[in-house]
């Protein structure tokens, strides 16, 4: 007989209290195994597909898309088979589960060997049928595809390529991000993207429209009202000649090698000036009335994408050479970019470096990203009048600007940062001497 078992909304770290169903990857009355992704649900943190650690049939689904969820709260039920004899005579555990939701995306490592279980026919459901000689795995067309990555059924969602026509070339048939960009060179598709057409604002007045904030946006604005509400902040700024950092930057790209990028260097200079003054990598424990240093540097940085404003965390930054640091924001950019960045990689930070200069400003009074000390921003580096060496000449010029909370320190600690990373934008050899 089946026992029918409630799969809740895990806990997805970090403070998140919900999430919104994006979209269903399964129907009541699939088969499921353990681990598969079963809904695509939006956090205020990132997009993330929730494995399931029953496997069985699924008997009920709570929540249409688009239904915002609490932690806790009901997500499916499957039927699963409690015990029945094996092959050889004896009994074979059918309640099976993988044991844990990893936090924030995916499962835990689930043990290298695992029994599957046979299931018992549920009313109204499709029979389960074998897979490459494994019970519990469909064969249908609705079958669960040999695929992992997020990243790659995003990438074929939204090119309209259907994952069932490929063949996988990883391990036991996994469909790799090769594999779809292989399938769409071979057989060019026109781009469509499955996702699900936002709702329509509420129009309450000719002329006005009210967009909930909600989601990612909504978790931005009560960070950034936190941060202004809870944290009595100070700017300063200074321009820096940076041609000679440009100079460097070229120089290192010429002599071959892995390309090292602006914001690396940049990251490179930050970390040194946060170890010449460690008070501004720290946070406020309002409630001990305590400053809480740290000796290590968590480096956020804002990324742009089309769900929004995020800042991405390089884990201790002040350990990275330039090299690192560029392969580390290329990689966490692009998965910003894709919507797969986990609550593990979006929180923790230490201190956030803005680069506000791709939008083509010069200068900006950063929010502090609460619960941190202090913010770092880079406007545009464009070629004004300088003078250099007595004389009137035309030089790279960029605003630096620094967003401190006024109770980690006074402006003599905030003006000394500052000049130091500017010194070491004009004169890159200064930062030989932290290294």
């Amino acid at each position: 007989m089946a026992q029918v078992l409630e799969f809740k909304l895990p806990d997805l770290g970090e403070g998140l209290t919900e999430a919104e169903i994006v979209r269903w990857l399964v129907e009541i009355g699939d088969v499921v195994a353990i681990d598969q992704p079963v809904v695509e649900v939006e956090t205020a943190k990132a997009m993330v597909e929730v494995p399931c650690p029953y496997g069985g049939v699924v008997t009920a689904r709570f929540g249409e898309e688009g239904t915002e969820l609490p932690v806790g709260a009901p997500l499916i039920t499957v039927a699963v088979g409690e015990r029945a004899p094996s092959g050889g005579g004896a009994e074979e555990d059918r309640t099976e589960s993988s044991g844990n939701v990893l936090v924030g995306y995916g499962t835990s490592e689930a043990p290298a060997r695992r029994r599957r279980a046979r299931q018992e026919p549920v009313a109204g459901a499709a029979p389960a049928t074998a897979v490459n000689g494994r019970a519990g795995v469909p064969e249908a067309e609705d079958g669960p595809l040999p695929v992992i990555s997020p990243l790659v059924r995003r990438l074929a969602r939204q090119n309209g390529l259907d994952l069932r026509e490929l063949t996988g070339s990883g391990p036991d048939g996994l469909i790799l991000r090769a594999d779809v960009e292989y399938a769409l060179r071979a057989a060019p598709r026109p781009a469509e993207t499955a996702a699900p057409a936002p709702r329509p604002a509420a129009t309450v007045a000719p002329g006005e429209i009210r967009t909930p904030l909600k989601g990612m946006r909504g978790a931005v604005a009560d960070k950034l009202s936190r941060s202004r509400r809870e944290i009595p902040d100070a700017t300063c700024w200074v321009d820096a000649d940076a041609t000679e950092l440009m100079r460097a930057r070229t120089a290192m790209n010429t002599a071959g090698g892995p390309k090292i990028s602006l914001l690396a260097l940049l990251a490179r200079i930050c970390t040194a000036a946060l170890a010449r003054f460690p008070e501004l990598n720290s946070t406020v424990d309002a409630q001990a009335r305590e400053v809480v240093q740290f000796d290590h540097v968590h480096l956020g940085f804002a990324a742009q994408t089309d769900r929004g404003l995020v800042a991405p965390v390089v884990r201790d930054a002040h350990a990275r050479d330039a090299e690192s640091l560029s392969a580390e924001f290329a990689r966490l950019t692009e998965a910003g970019r894709a919507g797969t960045l986990t609550p593990g990689e979006l929180t923790g930070g230490t201190f956030t470096l803005n680069n506000y200069g791709v939008f083509g400003v010069d200068g900006s009074t950063p929010i502090i990203n609460h619960p941190e000390a202090a913010m770092l921003g880079v406007g545009r580096i464009v070629p004004k009048p300088w003078v250099h060496g007595g004389e009137l000449a035309v030089r790279q010029v960029v605003q630096l600007s620094l967003t401190f909370d006024h109770r980690v320190c006074d402006g003599g600690t905030a003006g000394g940062f500052l000049r130091y990373v500017a010194d070491c934008a004009e004169q890159p050899a200064v930062l030989l001497r932290t290294l």
